[in-house]
C-alpha cells in the first residue's frame, strides 16, 4: 500500500472521527450551527485556511451559504449563488470536483490563496458545494485528490444531520401549535389570542417581525402589532389580495425586505391578514409557509369563535339593522346619500321624531356644520341653539348623551323634545361630528335602542370619513394647489360641455407680465404669492358660475358661457386694470380673448388658440391690454 493511500485513509478516518464527535456534540442547537461547526472539521481535517459550506433551497433554486460565513462577511458578496450558474459554472470546468475559482465569489481575497468548489452531488443531482481556501505559501496539491471522497462523507452526515433537525423542528413546530390550539379552545378574548400568536411566532422564528392586519379591531393595548388593511393603497396590493382571496401571497418591501401575508381565515369568512417580514436573504422554505399559514388558519378559526359569542349577546333585529345600513353604506353612496339613507333609517327603526346630523369641518371641533340633511327643527333658530348646547357637551366629556327626561334633568335650557340620544361620530379617537335624535315623549327610545344607534354611528363613521376623503379628492383633481381656481383640464371639459349644449361663450386668456423678474427680483415664493393674489381678484370679479382656472405656470384663463365677446372684453379690461392696482407688489396681466357661438363649428382647442394669438398680440403691442380675436390680422 503507497503512502499517498495511506494518507488518504488516515484522512478519511480523521474525517469519520471528527464527524462521529460532531454528531455526540451537544452544543449545536440549530441546524446553521451544525453546519458551521461542520466546516470547522473539514476545516481542521484538511489544513485549509477557511472552509464554507452551501447547501440548495429546491424553491428559490439557489445554494445558501449555512456555515458561519465569517470569510465572506468580509467580500460584500452575497451569500447565495443560483442553481443555474453554478451548474453552468461545472460544465464549463475541466474538473468535475474539486475545481479553482476565480475572484467572482470572493474579490481580492483570492490573490493570496487557492480556493476550490467541491460539489456535494447525489446521482449527479447538486445538493450544494464545499467552498475551501488555502495559503499559497503552504498549499499542498496532494489534497485536492482527496475532494471525492470529503464530499462523499460530508454528503452523507449532512442528509442525515438534516433530517434529524428536521425532525426537531417538526416536533417543536407542533409542540407550540397544541399549546396554542389549547389557549384557542379556552379563550374568547381576541386580544389574549392575537397575543399567543405572536408568541409563538417569535419562539419559531424569532428573527422575523411580525404585524396582524385587522379588518376592524378596538384594541387598547399598545403590545399588539396590529395594523388596519389598507384597501386602496397600491403599495399595499398584495395584503389586500391575500386579505381579499384567501391567498398567501409574497412581496418585496425594499432592497433588504420581503413579506408573507397570510389570511386569517375561518369558516364563516377572513378577519384579517398575518404579515410576516423578514430580510431579502433569508429564507421562507415551503415548510415555513405551509406551517404559518396552518397558524394562521387555526388563528382565523378562533377569531371567528370569538366574535361569534360576542355578537351572540346581541339581538336579532339589531344585527339585521347593522348588515342592512352597512352593506347600503359601503356603497359607495356620496356624503349626501349616505345623511340621507341614515336619517329614514333612524326615523322607521327607532320611530324618531326628528333626527340631526353635525360634521365639524377638518376636525375643527370649536366650528360645526348642521347638514341640510336633518330634520326641519334643526334648522331652526331654537334647534341651531339646542345643536350648539349638545356641541359643548360632547366636546368637553367626549361621551355620548341619552336622556329620557330632559326638561328636569336640564331646566334651563329650552327644548320641545323629551327624550334625547345624541352620539358622537369617532374616526381613530378622533370626533369627526354627532348625530342627535329626539322624541317628544319622555323615556321614548329604550337603552337597547340606545346601544343600536351607537353601533349605527359607529359603523357609519368610517363611510362619512372615506365620502369627506373622497370629495376632497375630487376637489383636489379639479383645482389648482396653489390658487384654488379650477384645473386646467376641468375648465376644457366644462368649454366641451358647454360648447355642445349652449348658444355662445367667451373665453380669456391671461398672462402675468414680466413674471421671470419678479421671480428674479423677490423670489419664486413671491412669485407665488403674486399668482396667487391675481387669482382672487379673477374669483371677485367673475359670476358664480363662471369657470376660472390655472392654465400653467403664470397664465390663468376664464371662461364665460352665454357671454359675448363685447361683455367678455369688459371682463378682461375690469381685471386689467384691477390688478394693477391691488397687486403688491404691482403687476401687470395682459389678455387675449376668444368667442364662439351656434353659427360657428368649434371646439375648446381651436378657440384656445385664438386667444392664444390675441394673447401673443397684446405682448407684442406694449403688455398691460386686452386684444380679442377680432384684432387679430391673418
Amino acid at each position: 500500500m503507497t503512502k499517498k493511500v495511506l494518507a488518504l485513509d488516515h484522512l478519511i478516518n480523521d474525517i469519520k472521527q471528527k464527524y462521529y464527535d460532531l454528531i455526540m456534540k451537544q452544543n449545536h442547537t440549530t441546524f446553521p450551527i451544525f453546519m458551521s461547526d461542520l466546516a470547522g472539521n473539514i476545516k481542521d481535517a484538511t489544513k485549509a485556511d477557511f472552509t464554507e459550506l452551501f447547501l440548495l433551497n429546491d424553491s428559490l433554486r439557489e445554494l445558501v451559504l449555512l456555515s458561519n460565513g465569517e470569510l465572506l462577511k468580509h467580500t460584500c458578496k452575497e451569500h447565495t449563488v443560483s442553481l443555474d450558474e453554478f451548474e453552468c459554472l461545472l460544465e464549463n470546468s475541466p474538473k468535475h470536483c474539486g475545481f479553482p475559482v476565480s475572484n467572482a465569489l470572493l474579490g481580492d481575497r483570492a490573490d493570496h490563496l487557492y480556493c476550490f468548489i467541491v460539489p456535494l452531488k447525489v446521482e449527479k443531482e447538486i445538493n450544494g458545494f464545499i467552498l475551501l481556501g488555502f495559503d499559497k505559501a503552504t498549499f499542498n496539491e496532494e489534497i485536492t485528490a482527496y475532494f471525492d471522497e470529503i464530499a462523499f462523507q460530508t454528503l452523507q452526515i449532512i442528509i442525515k444531520m438534516k433530517h434529524f433537525y428536521t425532525s426537531i423542528s417538526e416536533e417543536k413546530k407542533y409542540e407550540l401549535l397544541y399549546r396554542l390550539t389549547s389557549k384557542f379552545h379556552s379563550s374568547i378574548n381576541m386580544e389574549e389570542l392575537l397575543e399567543e400568536i405572536i408568541l409563538t411566532l417569535k419562539q419559531l422564528y424569532p428573527s422575523f417581525n411580525y404585524y396582524l392586519l385587522l379588518s376592524q379591531y378596538d384594541f387598547q393595548k399598545s403590545n399588539l402589532p396590529i395594523r388596519e388593511i389598507d384597501y386602496y393603497n397600491e403599495e399595499h396590493h398584495a395584503s389586500a389580495q391575500s386579505y381579499l382571496t384567501g391567498q398567501c401571497q409574497m412581496e418585496s418591501l425594499s432592497e433588504t425586505e420581503k413579506s408573507l401575508y397570510a389570511p386569517l381565515k375561518g369558516k364563516q369568512g377572513i378577519y384579517g391578514v398575518l404579515q410576516v417580514i423578514t430580510s431579502q436573504s433569508a429564507l421562507f422554505s415551503e415548510d415555513d409557509i405551509e406551517f404559518i399559514t396552518l397558524i394562521a388558519n387555526t388563528a382565523g378559526n378562533a377569531l371567528e369563535n370569538a366574535r361569534l359569542y360576542q355578537q351572540s349577546k346581541r339581538l336579532i333585529d339589531d344585527l339585521q339593522l347593522i348588515i342592512k345600513s352597512s352593506q347600503k353604506l359601503n356603497s359607495k353612496m356620496r356624503l349626501t346619500d349616505t345623511f340621507s339613507y341614515m336619517s329614514h333609517l333612524i326615523q322607521d327603526s327607532f320611530r324618531a321624531e326628528q333626527v340631526g346630523f353635525v360634521l365639524y369641518p377638518n376636525n375643527e371641533v370649536k366650528n360645526f356644520n348642521v347638514l341640510e340633511e336633518s330634520s326641519s327643527f334643526f334648522s331652526t333658530e331654537e334647534g341651531l341653539a339646542f345643536v350648539s348646547f349638545i356641541h359643548n357637551c360632547i366636546h368637553n366629556k367626549t361621551t355620548t348623551m341619552f336622556i329620557g327626561d330632559f326638561s328636569n334633568k336640564y331646566p334651563n335650557v329650552s327644548l320641545p323634545f323629551q327624550s334625547v340620544m345624541a352620539v358622537p361620530m369617532v374616526h381613530e379617537q378622533n370626533i369627526i361630528g354627532f348625530v342627535v335624535v329626539l322624541h317628544k315623549i319622555e323615556y321614548f327610545f329604550s337603552f337597547e335602542t340606545y346601544k343600536l344607534l351607537q353601533a349605527l354611528v359607529h359603523h357609519s363613521a368610517l363611510t362619512v370619513v372615506n365620502s369627506l376623503l373622497k370629495e376632497e379628492l375630487e376637489q383636489l383633481v379639479r383645482t389648482d394647489y396653489l390658487t384654488k381656481l379650477y384645473s386646467r383640464k376641468h375648465l376644457d371639459e366644462m368649454m366641451n360641455k358647454h360648447i355642445e349644449h349652449g348658444q355662445q361663450g367667451s373665453f380669456i386668456l391671461i398672462d402675468i407680465d414680466n413674471f421671470k423678474s419678479i421671480n428674479d427680483e423677490y423670489g419664486h415664493d413671491m412669485g407665488d404669492q403674486i399668482i396667487t393674489q391675481v387669482a382672487e381678484i379673477i374669483r371677485e370679479n367673475i359670476r358664480s358660475h363662471d369657470v376660472a382656472a390655472r392654465w400653467g405656470g403664470e397664465e390663468l384663463a376664464i371662461y364665460l358661457p352665454n357671454t359675448s365677446l363685447t361683455a367678455g372684453a369688459q371682463v378682461a379690461e375690469r381685471l386689467v386694470e384691477t390688478v394693477a392696482m391691488k397687486t403688491n407688489p404691482k403687476v401687470t396681466i395682459s389678455c387675449g380673448i376668444a368667442f364662439w357661438n351656434n353659427k360657428l363649428v368649434d371646439n375648446s382647442r381651436e378657440i384656445f388658440l385664438r386667444a392664444d394669438r390675441a394673447l401673443y398680440i397684446a405682448k407684442e403691442q406694449g403688455k398691460n391690454r386686452v386684444v380679442n380675436q377680432n384684432e387679430i390680422v391673418v
